[in-house]
């Protein structure tokens, strides 16, 4: 394979410039045709080309940011080479943000210029030029693009190719610098583990999340084929899957929780393509496991872990071919370093895991006011808290700020869930705290049944009860037909908590 230095160059055209490199699934016109678009390696290492054509002669400097506020979509792609390609800095921009907050990020990043779909035009900053991906004006992508070869600009070792920036859940979101040496180390490392090329990869999660925009580079690098989503929905997701032969699923266990739920759908779809499924940004349960399984049984199903600033690429198999426990993320890298903080370095311990390996960021954009999470031995301390095993696999325990104390003991949500989701009638359970006048807070939780089930309170308490400690038993429970999720795929905890105190002030009152 190649050896680029640009981020933005992963295209080696003199593999096979016709062969697909994203099939880019559109809603059905009212005829009921399908609107895919369909892009070669060729057409798309072009319009990258044309985009750095355009952004140098729009004036553009070297290190500058440019913005990107859109659903998935093929120039969303052409745009992201093209400005990375130019010595630029893209900035995707979470497009499930409220209005004000993505224009937050836009400013903090100091973008010049922003790259958005019809969808979201009203939602960039009115100063700032725009190019809109699906529109046939001025403004549009088409008359945007400047066709011709574009020199791909060579980055200093240590030069940012991306800001991501984090979900904002405790408050303003963080621009996360990532170089250019980082992610061709981490596109690299992963097509060497799985090489792409003979793959269809289904991407529906975000491209601003660095689940899917990974996995869309580590492809392009590997002459893999990516079936791309604008937006998740589960019903797409399955038809997709037939459709275009998908070989490989990369998602969270939110979605895939939600495709379960579509059996009639399911039941009448050809999935036998599946090989693999790469699951991460959140915990997955024995219980999903398993209902995979039924589903995709041809699948072998990894469970990974990463972090934006981390990166993705922290565990993988045992050297010594030891099968990972159901729940493991894995054994470390050959690559990678971990520890867990204040734990031995040796044998079955329980910490907060730090991770040091090619991947890790540069820092925080413009905050000067926070100390970055990286100790001088350049270890991330993830805030993740791990549980290793006699063997050395690692399995993910909970978020150290979302453990609560309760009466003296510490819970971690993760835990309880994990106890919940092994009764046979519970398809997905999140647990959150609530405030409690005699034990500080107290753990309530959430439940989806599975379908026909005729589960109710007293069956979840007790479960818990015969299978964790007494202290770690929701104190309440309330049924729901799907979990909230976040602008990052993941459960909304913080909605469900403010749902379970409404609930109990209603209850109060009541």
């Amino acid at each position: 394979m190649r050896t680029p230095e640009n981020l933005g160059d992963l295209i080696d055209t003199s593999v096979d410039p016709h062969k697909l490199a994203l099939i880019a699934l559109g809603e059905p016109d009212e005829a009921g045709a399908s609107q895919d678009a369909h892009v070669t390696f060729g057409e798309l290492d072009a319009l990258a080309d044309g985009v750095a054509r355009s952004l140098v002669r729009a004036g553009l400097k070297l290190g500058e940011r440019v913005a990107i506020l859109s659903a998935n979509c093929p120039e969303y792609v052409a745009a992201l080479l093209g400005i990375m390609r130019a010595g630029m800095v893209a900035v995707p921009v979470n497009f499930r943000f409220p209005s004000a907050l993505s224009t937050f990020v836009i400013r903090d990043s100091g973008a010049r210029m922003v790259f958005c779909d019809v969808a979201r035009l009203a939602d960039c900053p009115d100063d700032l030029p725009k190019v809109v991906f699906d529109s046939a004006g001025k403004q549009g992508f088409a008359s945007f693009v400047d066709p011709g070869l574009f020199e791909t600009v060579v980055p200093a070792p240590d030069a940012a190719a991306m800001f991501l920036y984090t979900s904002g859940s405790t408050g303003k979101p963080k621009g996360v610098m990532l170089s250019h040496r980082s992610h061709l180390w981490v596109a690299r490392t992963r097509a060497r583990a799985q090489p792409p090329a003979a793959h269809r990869f289904l991407v529906a999660a975000p491209m601003y999340h660095m689940n899917a925009l990974t996995l869309v580079l580590m492809s392009l690098y590997g002459s893999g084929t990516v079936v791309l989503l604008p937006q998740f929905t589960a019903r797409m997701y399955i038809t997709a899957i037939e459709r275009y032969g998908v070989t490989w699923l990369t998602s969270v266990p939110p979605m895939i929780a939600m495709m379960l739920r579509e059996k009639d759908l399911l039941a009448r779809t050809d999935l036998s393509s599946v090989r693999f499924i790469r699951m991460g940004s959140a915990p997955v349960s024995e219980s999903l496991l398993a209902q995979i399984a039924d589903v995709l049984p041809n699948a072998k199903l990894t469970n990974v872990y990463g972090t934006t600033e981390g990166g993705p690429i922290v565990f993988g198999p045992h050297p010594d071919g030891h099968e990972p426990p159901l729940l493991s993320a894995g054994y470390p890298h050959p690559e990678v370093a971990v520890k867990l903080i204040d734990a031995p370095q040796a044998g079955p311990a329980t910490g907060v895991l730090a991770v040091k390996s090619p991947a890790v960021m540069l820092g925080y954009h413009n905050r000067p006011d926070l100390p970055v999470p990286v100790t001088s031995d350049g270890f991330y301390v993830t805030g993740d808290v791990f549980r290793r095993d006699e063997l050395g696999f690692y399995a993910f325990v909970g978020r150290a700020d979302d453990m609560f104390v309760s009466g003296g003991e510490n819970i971690f949500p993760g835990e309880v869930e994990q106890v919940l989701e092994t009764h046979p009638d519970i398809a997905q359970a999140c647990v959150v705290p609530v405030d409690d006048d005699i034990k500080g807070t107290k753990p309530v939780a959430f439940v989806v049944r599975r379908a026909d089930a005729a589960l109710n309170e007293e069956d979840v308490k007790r479960h818990a009860l015969m299978h964790a400690p007494a202290y770690q038993h929701p104190r309440r429970v309330w049924f729901i037909d799907a979990l909230p999720l976040a602008s990052t795929n993941k459960i909304d905890r913080a909605l469900l908590r403010a749902m379970a105190v409404a609930s109990l002030q209603d209850s109060e009152t009541a």
